[in-house]
């Protein structure tokens, strides 16, 4: 195990009392972009030895190749996982803040291995298990950063099915974020169904949801 790895894992150990073994790393993707879900993550990973994966770390400091390698060793050494997805209608309604937590609330709550601990980046929701917030947790947590990857690339895949049904805002390059060309084709040709109302509402949309 390298020293960097190392230096993770112990740093999740840190939060086990006696006698705890599960720790849950939570990290979310998607709050910025104007179109898609918010997508979160609840893993449970093993912490011995072992079982460690070299690698992990916060999703975007890692390339789109790497990701996809650690996302396929993740989900298949985890103790458990769980994925969950938040709506751009639910988005709309609850506002992102809410919608993220709403996320993370049903990744911890669909998990069948009940954890002692779960570690989240920085947002305050209601577990059943203690819970430590974690700022820049998806950087120095192994399991908020396997959480992070995981995340990452269930919601990439979404963007690239949703990229060949709407070609014209093309989400396969910007993954719903406001880029120029996606900006530029919302003002040409108006929102689509996966749109985020709230997020476009400064935008010259000419048409209403096609």
């Amino acid at each position: 195990m390298t020293e960097k790895t190392k230096e993770k894992v112990d740093f999740d150990k840190g939060f086990l009392k006696a006698g705890e073994k599960y720790i849950v790393g939570v990290d979310e993707v998607g709050r910025g972009p104007l179109a898609g879900p918010v997508v979160c993550c609840a893993v449970i990973m093993p912490l011995d030895d072992g079982k460690i994966i070299e690698g992990i770390n916060d999703s975007k400091k890692l390339s789109e190749k790497k990701r996809i390698v650690l996302d396929e060793a993740i989900r298949n050494t985890a103790v458990d996982y769980c994925i969950c997805e938040v709506s751009p209608e639910e988005i709309d309604e609850i506002n992102i803040l809410q919608a993220t937590k709403l996320c993370m609330k049903k990744c911890i709550d669909g998990l069948k291995v009940k954890p002692h601990v779960a570690l989240i980046d920085a947002v305050d929701i209601h577990t059943d298990c203690r819970k430590e917030s974690v700022i820049k947790g998806d950087f120095k947590s192994y399991t908020i950063g396997a959480a992070s990857i995981v995340a990452k690339v269930y919601r990439d895949n979404l963007m690239y099915k949703y990229d060949k049904i709407y070609p014209e805002y093309k989400f396969a390059s910007n993954k719903g974020y406001g880029t120029k060309d996606h900006i530029n084709a919302l003002k040409e040709v108006g929102a689509c169904p996966i749109h985020r109302e709230t997020f476009i509402k400064n935008f010259s949309v000419k048409k209403e949801k096609i």
